[in-house]
């Protein structure tokens, strides 16, 4: 009897600790916690001209002025022009494909716009063209890994389609500024 005792106690001990491991695991996050809301610090015009604006340019600049023409700066780490930076050429070209890309996210965030109204980010139109400016974004990232002028000059065209189509609903309406991003009909 003594001996089953032993084996009786190493089991209860053993579906414990099983027991707690498995309800330790079950409450343990799987990783990093995300926030349930992303903290915004920037009005959608903000995000405009500070992202996709510059980025669209670089990407319109390269279909007339060969990215690989520009001469690196004295300074590259300090240059205002990206082609001409540390990251310059065609690799800003690369560059500005992603940060659309990736800012198509940061459209998708609720946030003001520059009026001080809401920024349609649940409109369906508004989630079709931010698809679009991804898409776009995307097509310039792999026309630039080409380096052919030919390539960036569909994949810009893409990249201004996509901006005409949101510019047309939510930013060039009549009223002006204070119309901008109207309320979904």
């Amino acid at each position: 009897m003594v001996r089953c005792r032993g084996v009786l106690r190493v089991l209860v001990v053993g579906c414990l600790t099983f027991a707690l491991s498995t309800f330790a695991l079950a409450q343990a996050p799987a990783g990093p916690a995300i926030p349930e809301q992303m903290s915004v610090h920037a009005d959608m015009l903000q995000v405009m001209r500070s992202i996709l604006y510059p980025a669209s340019n670089v990407i319109f600049t390269a279909q007339s002025a060969d990215p690989a023409s520009f001469e690196p700066a004295a300074r590259m780490s300090t240059s205002p022009n990206p082609f001409t930076a540390a990251y310059g050429q065609w690799q800003a070209v690369e560059l500005a494909g992603l940060a659309l890309v990736e800012s198509a996210n940061l459209l998708t965030l609720p946030r003001l716009c520059g009026n001080g109204r809401p920024a349609p980010v649940q409109d369906a139109a508004w989630q079709l063209w931010v698809q679009e400016v991804r898409d776009a974004g995307m097509a310039a990232y792999e026309a630039a890994q080409t380096q052919s002028q030919d390539a960036i000059l569909d994949a810009a065209g893409a990249v201004s389609d996509s901006c005409l189509h949101c510019h047309e609903q939510y930013r060039q309406v009549p009223g002006g500024f204070e119309a901008r991003c109207p309320e979904p009909n």
